[in-house]
């Protein structure tokens, strides 16, 4: 699959759960601007038939290459970002894997049961990354007990595989050239922005710095038959700065990631 076909396809399934996403494209090109997806990000299960080290051919396939590795001690997470190996201007990836071991054991059980569910030759080719939940919808308690314990894992038990986000490169923008202009423009025509640890993460010193809207929402019916609405994916924002070398910070910053995380958080 080209890589244009690949995000096509993963920006369709996207603004379906996402469609502030659609409309805040829309609003940068009514402003005459031309919007270059920077990166986008996928969340999956470690120890399962879609674990990263699974899924990493796929993206291999296509060209990339990984080049940076990251952990993420209080939200049990280890990840991995992309990049093409020759289009410079193809969108970067950010794959992380929630490390199921590391948590309460009644959260293990509930997520061993919907990874159980998965066929061990489920991953066959890039389409995986849109097919959004491979098992069954779990039931609201155990919704309810995962969020508790993993925002992470609440979010993936309910949306599956899919681009959690896809990212507005400010880099590319004219008229909003400064990530405060962005959040200015987005905060104006109502949406929510991330605020934990402020409304922009990074800064001009660490050569990167991010913001996000938070999650949009759908009305999801749990096993029980409950129905609940909860958040979906989320628009991010990314300024990339240079670095001593003249050259643009191309990778990401394990403490920007980890508060972009709580773009889902149900609270």
């Amino acid at each position: 699959m080209q890589v244009n076909q690949f995000f096509d396809a993963l920006w369709d399934a996207y603004t379906d759960v996402t469609p502030q996403a659609h409309k805040i494209q829309t609003l940068f090109k009514q402003q005459g601007e031309t919007v270059i997806n920077d990166h986008v990000a996928f969340r999956t299960f470690g120890n399962s038939p879609i674990s990263l080290a699974k899924l990493e051919p796929l993206f291999e396939q296509m060209g990339y290459q990984a080049y940076g590795q990251f952990r993420f001690e209080n939200k049990h997470l280890k990840a991995r970002c992309y990049k093409h190996t020759e289009q410079a201007d193809a969108p970067k990836i950010f794959l992380s894997e929630l490390l199921t071991e590391e948590l309460t054991q009644d959260c293990q059980d509930i997520i061993n049961g919907l990874v159980a569910q998965i066929p061990a030759d489920v991953v066959k080719g890039p389409e995986i990354f849109w097919q959004k939940r491979l098992w069954d919808i779990p039931s609201l308690e155990d919704y309810l007990t995962l969020v508790e314990h993993s925002e992470y894992a609440a979010w993936l038990s309910t949306m599956g595989m899919q681009a959690n986000h896809f990212t507005v490169s400010i880099n590319h923008l004219e008229k909003f050239p400064t990530i405060e202009q962005v959040n200015e423009l987005i905060q104006s025509e109502g949406y929510a922005l991330n605020q934990t640890g402020g409304l922009i993460k990074g800064s001009p010193e660490s050569f990167l710095q991010q913001s996000s809207t938070m999650a949009d929402k759908v009305d999801v019916t749990f096993s029980g038959g409950e129905t609940r609405t909860i958040p979906s994916c989320f628009y991010e924002f990314a300024l990339r700065h240079k670095q001593p070398n003249g050259e643009l910070f191309d990778s990401f910053i394990e403490g920007n990631a980890d508060k972009i995380f709580d773009s889902t958080n149900t609270k």
